[in-house]
């Protein structure tokens, strides 16, 4: 943490600073919620935002977080500390959680009533998947570590639309997930998000998606 502070007060950028937090893959998960406030406390006062990642599929174990009682202690935990360090530097640092694209509905339920329990800022769907549908046969189809990019667009958009209408606006939702064209940013817009989150789509693409999915974004009724 103390590197990557160190890294980012040395960039030139200003604006939105986004600051993802995980636990590290060899913390036991009964003390997961340690790693977390560790790293809230070190990165309160540099994150515009700070992320609450429990959907990576690089860390063994990590997704179990997600499991409803799990993951109230969890965000209970986090949101004491949250408030603890706002009446320390006065400033409360909203916090976004980022869910998995593989969940059933009753997953997402549970999830959606959690965040709304605890009062989370955001909600970013979806992390990437374990699953492989679309690639099946393709090379190194079966390697391990999560998938992005088309392949799971469809997927993606419907975890977010159905937490768009478990949480009826009550949370703000930031969609990601197949992100390659303006049009692919204003389904998620049309399917509840406020704001789209780019990272495959970039690779392909280059800067010039973000301006592209901005304007289609635009375009999208209020």
């Amino acid at each position: 943490m103390d590197a990557f502070l160190e890294n980012a007060a040395r960039a030139k950028w200003r604006g939105v600073l986004g600051i993802n937090i995980g636990k590290n893959f060899d913390t036991p998960m009964e003390r997961a919620a340690d790693d977390y406030v560790a790293c809230l406390e070190k990165v309160c006062t540099a994150a515009s935002y700070v992320t609450i990642n429990i959907s990576s599929p690089n860390t063994k174990g990590l997704r179990g977080l997600q499991d409803k009682a799990v993951l109230d202690a969890l965000l209970g935990r986090i949101v004491t500390a949250r408030d603890r360090l706002a009446d320390r530097h006065g400033r409360r640092v909203p916090l976004a959680l980022k869910i998995a694209p593989d969940l059933d509905a009753t997953q997402i339920a549970d999830i959606a009533a959690t965040v709304r329990a605890q009062r989370i800022d955001a909600l970013i769907a979806t992390n990437t998947s374990l699953s492989r549908a679309g690639v099946e046969g393709l090379p190194h189809a079966e390697e391990q570590g999560g998938l992005s990019g088309a392949p799971i667009k469809a997927h993606a958009t419907a975890v977010l639309a159905a937490l768009a209408r478990e949480l009826a606006g009550e949370v703000p939702l930031i969609g990601a997930g197949g992100i390659l064209s303006g049009a692919d940013a204003a389904e998620k817009a049309a399917a509840g998000a406020s704001l789209v989150q780019l990272y495959t789509g970039l690779i392909y693409r280059g800067p010039a998606l973000v301006r592209e999915c901005v304007r289609a974004m635009d375009r999208q009724p209020a």
